[in-house]
């Protein structure tokens, strides 16, 4: 390039800029493969192809900083050692000293079922032999992954070894570090939270139709046991698209967050800030209830509560449910609150059907032949909770019956009768 192209006087007319170059992006849909995996997960080698020019070692390298730093796992992070009061002593009837077992306590794998700390215990008395992570006490919410692990030997039956060793959860490698106030003869332990344990990738060329500048990646990832590799990789791109997430809204404004009701501390997209609730396809019944009470953006719905929206005239329980359900398939409820179940309201009188008593067994007792007494006038339950409007329906009177004819009682009649005259019987 010459001279007067790259500097140019004052007063000259500028040169025309070129027209930036759209992205290259292939014909065909990258596709990502396990090629290989390992028995137990925690290998496995995946190929992404075909990728734009230049995004192998883009998406390679920034996979591999995360996979190897910012993945969380748990470890021990303190040991607490009967009669031992720093990491430079001796363990009673113990072959290691406590270095040496601190460094086999570093290589214990945990696998975290929830997000609490928790405590491993080891008591071993009366035997003498080679101790194995196996011999633990593991809370609940952990699982130990390398159970054949060796710790320490004892060398004498009658000497006993109790420690307890403080798991907690991290990321990366977190040095051990003397806490202010902490309890004498704990000692502090270097932690490997990473579950990752060696990463590698390689970016070759590959073809697309007639073009030979396209990317294929391949990543090849090695982990503990404690999570699969391929689980490895998925949530390391998570937290790559939540980190990128910061830098996407730069020069726009900002969300609106609705602040009170059902959505609170969601963030609402400006297409769906201003979306009527006709796109709800909401039943007839609920939408007018909606409509009349002033709500006709999701917005306004979503700033109210359960009680305001219950409250509102002809808005019963199912035309909340069906309005919370509508506004879960579209995301726009909390993931905490759009998943939780909502109890049903106990039945109101009406709703709450009559059902007739049912009789006991009769006793297994010879009974005395009765005979039948006289027709009962049959009682019918009077409805609970309506309100009466107008004359009450008469009822209908009996059929008389024919001279002699006696009229035919159900038998769960029958059999309560038998047994109330029985439960007569034996108080008399």
């Amino acid at each position: 390039m010459l001279e007067s192209q790259l500097y140019r006087r004052p007063g000259s007319p500028a040169s025309t800029p070129l027209a930036p170059q759209p992205l290259q992006q292939p014909s065909e849909e990258p596709t990502i493969d396990v090629e290989e995996t390992s028995d137990i997960g925690d290998y496995a080698r995946i190929v992404a192809a075909p990728l734009p020019p230049g995004f192998g070692i883009t998406l390679g390298n920034a996979l591999r900083r995360v996979l190897l730093s910012s993945l969380t796992g748990a470890a021990v992070t303190s040991v607490r050692i009967d009669g031992v009061l720093h990491e430079f002593s001796t363990i009673p009837n113990v072959r290691e000293d406590a270095i040496e077992f601190l460094l086999n306590v570093k290589e214990l794998r945990l696998r975290a079922l929830s997000d609490r700390p928790g405590t491993l215990i080891l008591d071993i008395s009366g035997r003498e032999g080679p101790i194995i992570a196996a011999d633990l006490q593991v809370p609940e919410h952990y699982e130990i992954v390398n159970e054949d692990l060796y710790l320490a030997s004892v060398d004498s039956p009658d000497g006993r070894l109790y420690v307890e060793f403080n798991v907690e959860q991290g990321r990366g490698y977190a040095p051990a570090g003397q806490v202010d106030g902490a309890t004498i003869g704990v000692i502090p332990v270097d932690s490997i939270f990473s579950p990752v344990r060696k990463v590698n990738y390689k970016v070759t060329s590959t073809r697309v139709g007639q073009a030979t500048n396209y990317d294929k990646l391949t990543l090849e990832v090695w982990t503990d046991g404690t999570v699969s590799a391929v689980e490895a990789v998925s949530r390391s791109a998570d937290v790559v698209i939540d980190q990128f997430r910061l830098f996407s809204h730069m020069g726009r404004p900002a969300l609106p967050i609705v602040e009170r009701g059902l959505g609170a501390g969601i963030q609402l997209p400006p297409d769906k800030y201003g979306m009527p609730i006709e796109d709800l396809n909401l039943s007839m019944r609920a939408y007018n209830c909606l409509r009349r009470s002033g709500l006709i953006t999701i917005a306004q719905v979503l700033e109210k509560s359960e009680e305001e929206l219950l409250a509102l005239r002809n808005f019963g329980r199912k035309s909340y449910d069906e309005l919370r359900e509508k506004l879960d398939e579209l995301g726009l409820l909390p993931i905490d609150r759009g998943e939780e179940l909502v109890e049903a309201p106990p039945l109101t009188a009406e709703e709450t059907p009559i059902i007739p008593p049912q009789p006991p067994e009769a006793p297994s007792q010879p009974q005395p032949e009765l005979k039948a007494p006289a027709a009962l006038p049959s009682i019918e339950p009077a409805p609970v909770g309506r309100k009466k409007t107008g004359k009450a329906k008469a009822k209908p009177e009996p059929e008389a019956l024919d001279e002699g004819e006696e009229e035919e009682e159900p038998d769960w009649k029958r059999q309560l009768r038998q047994l109330t005259e029985d439960t007569n019987e034996a108080k008399e």
